[in-house]
């Protein structure tokens, strides 16, 4: 009989030890599973951090591209002798006015705040010179030449005004692109 009770104590050890190992097991399964969900959360919160601040780059470079060609349209306007005076309502600088608007909205669709008011100041900026332009060839004026050189201080504050704005919305840039926003 003791012959007995010693197999059935062996096999309820030998049960209860696969039992325990089998819970370590589980264990250790449901540890691993829980980390490999973890670093696969991680990695799609880094790939769509990366993919928003492509988007971001790629619109803040659409909207700096987009207003070097509005200041060439108005650059050619600064020089253009007066009597070649462009169609009412409607010219190559107003076309790339629009260009500049259409870049704008991309700006505050991927924000942030900041980049926004900096983007804004710069499309006003563009929109107040050319206004200015259109002004100052609507003016009767007896002097012939290119606008810059008929009222150069304005041209000068225009090139100034530029140059800040610019500089005022890449500053707001950094930061964003460098996840600081």
């Amino acid at each position: 009989m003791q012959d007995t009770v010693a197999v059935a104590l062996i096999t309820s050890l030998s049960t209860l030890a696969a039992a325990l190992a089998g819970l370590v097991g589980a264990l250790s399964t449901r540890r691993q599973l829980a980390h490999q969900l973890t670093v696969a959360r991680q990695e799609s919160v880094e790939r769509r951090a990366t993919r928003r601040d492509e988007l971001r780059r790629d619109a803040y470079v659409g909207f700096l591209s987009a207003c070097d060609q509005a200041y060439r349209q108005l650059d050619r306007r600064w020089l253009e002798a007066g009597e070649s005076e462009p169609a009412p309502g409607y010219d190559e600088a107003y076309a790339a006015m629009r260009a500049v608007d259409e870049a704008y909205n991309l700006v505050l669709l991927e924000g942030p705040a900041e980049v926004v008011s900096a983007a804004r100041a710069v499309l006003t900026s563009i929109g107040a010179e050319h206004a200015g332009q259109r002004r100052l060839g609507d003016e009767p004026d007896e002097a012939t030449g290119p606008l810059r050189d008929r009222h150069r201080e304005r041209w000068l504050a225009a090139i100034e005004l530029r140059t800040n704005h610019r500089l005022s919305f890449l500053d707001a840039v950094r930061p964003a692109l460098n996840n600081d926003a």
